[in-house]
């Protein structure tokens, strides 16, 4: 049954910034969320995410109502927002090793194999405020590669900051991602190289 959203509307003051999203995501579907700035996109995918409420509409993940089986819902979900959500004074396998769910922690050698998978071996052991931006959004991502493998990735802006060469990478792991079976909901104004993902455009066209 996958991720599911029905009539979906959220307003910012009197602004109505979307109305009647709806959409049915299943097991290896993308959907990529397009639209202008302030149409809407991070309030939308933190909807899905259940971290903001919508004005109306529900959303649901396997026939249940995200609301009513939150444990559950985000045991399965990895969102990375647009801000890192990194510790600057923790360095940067740190970060990972503690920034999973409460309770929920991986070991310094997946730490580190999930920065060298991406890149980062050489500042695993850095402090992550002496990063450059980049490589904090690099970071960050490297929790796509942290087992266990959660079937929903909600990911806002996962390409910003990132050069050719590493958007290319992160390309082929949601790519992987969508062949194993898993779900992705995206939002980006590059193009993120995903055959076959289904867009949303929100607002008027960017």
């Amino acid at each position: 049954m996958g991720l599911t959203c029905q009539q979906l509307t959220c307003r910012r003051g009197r602004s109505t910034l979307f109305a009647g999203v709806s959409f049915a995501l299943q097991a290896g579907e993308a959907l990529w969320v397009q639209g202008r700035n302030g149409s809407g996109k991070t309030t939308l995918l933190r909807s899905l995410c259940g971290l903001a409420l919508p004005d109306r509409g529900t959303v649901h993940w396997q026939g249940k109502p995200i609301l009513a089986t939150r444990a559950q819902f985000h045991s399965q979900l990895l969102h990375i927002g647009h801000a890192d959500g990194l510790k600057p004074d923790l360095l940067a396998w740190e970060n990972l090793a503690l920034g999973g769910l409460p309770g929920e922690r991986c070991s310094r050698d997946q730490a580190l194999q999930a920065l060298e998978e991406i890149g980062l071996k050489a500042e695993a052991g850095r402090p992550v405020r002496l990063l450059s931006q980049g490589q904090r959004k690099r970071v960050a991502l490297a929790r796509l590669l942290l087992p266990p493998s959660r079937p929903l990735w909600i990911l806002d802006e996962p390409l910003a900051a990132l050069d050719q060469a590493a958007a290319a990478q992160v390309g082929q792991i949601l790519q992987a991602h969508c062949a194993r079976g898993g779900m992705l909901v995206l939002t980006t104004h590059q193009d993120p190289a995903l055959p076959g993902a289904r867009h949303l455009q929100l607002g008027a066209p960017c």
